[in-house]
């Protein structure tokens, strides 16, 4: 999975620098920042440019991909300032050392069997007057128009329905897993946060896609074709197919009318001081 996380963290860069910048504006000045489920390091740099003071610690349960955020880190120049911790998300943070003024925690919550006792964790990391930012939610990436003249209109649609269905059963087998209403505001508020914020990002890169762009869809279409294929019918697989195949002219490879727009939300929670 390393590649297709960085590819993505990168090309979703420009979302993120939105969000940091308007953490920025919320705690101007953290002293330290855990980014948890930080992959390999791409947003936990991106934070660390923008809060040129602050010690950023990486936090995710996989130390290949800690391994890859280190290497980054001394690439940027901020290795000083910069460290790791490998923890499962379900087991807690117990080894975060000190409290975080600022815990970033992008899409890797959905990770976690029992959310609730993991937010509750989380907060519990927090420096008073500290900040808990959640990436979760938002909206599915579209790529394609409804009608791309091959197949039957509306493929993506679908494909984000047996998204959703296979994203029900991966939390249901979940180690500890309890079933949740994804009202975040409220689950932050049940951690012991005052929510003091909700913000909705977007990533427009409209048709023609630069190379980077292109590949990242050709990726994310691949990821969906192999994960999702008991889903989806044999006439959107054969659509698939052909969108994936580089020889074909109709192919996202070579198709002038492919794009990236997506939308991801950001909920603040703050810690009493």
């Amino acid at each position: 999975m390393l590649p297709m996380l960085e590819q993505e963290a990168e090309l979703f860069t420009p979302l993120y620098r939105q969000a940091a910048a308007w953490l920025r504006e919320r705690k101007p000045e953290p002293e330290l920042i855990a980014d948890v489920g930080s992959g390999p390091g791409v947003i936990s740099c991106l934070l660390a440019e923008t809060f040129p003071q602050a010690r950023v610690i990486a936090v995710d349960g996989a130390e290949p991909l800690l391994e890859h955020a280190r290497a980054r880190a001394a690439r940027f120049g901020i290795a000083d300032r910069f460290s790791t911790l490998e923890a499962e998300l379900a087991d807690g943070l117990g080894d975060l050392e000190y409290p975080a003024d600022l815990l970033w925690a992008s899409r890797s919550l959905h990770h976690v069997g029992d959310q609730r006792a993991a937010l509750t964790d989380f907060a519990s990391r927090l420096a008073p007057g500290g900040i808990l930012a959640l990436l979760e939610g938002g909206l599915p990436a579209r790529h394609l128009p409804r009608d791309i003249g091959i197949g039957r209109p509306g493929l993506q649609a679908r494909i984000d329905a047996v998204q959703e269905e296979w994203f029900t059963r991966m939390r249901a087998e979940l180690p500890g897993a309890a079933e949740e209403t994804e009202d975040w505001p409220a689950l932050l508020t049940a951690a012991g946060l005052r929510h003091t914020a909700t913000r909705t990002f977007l990533l427009d890169l409209p048709a023609p896609l630069s190379d980077e762009a292109r590949a990242w869809v050709v990726t994310t279409l691949t990821h969906r074709r192999e994960g999702l294929a008991d889903g989806l019918d044999a006439d959107d697989l054969a659509t698939l197919d052909r969108l994936l195949d580089p020889d074909d002219k109709a192919s996202v490879h070579h198709r002038p009318d492919v794009f990236v727009l997506a939308a991801q939300t950001v909920h603040v929670g703050v810690k009493a001081a």
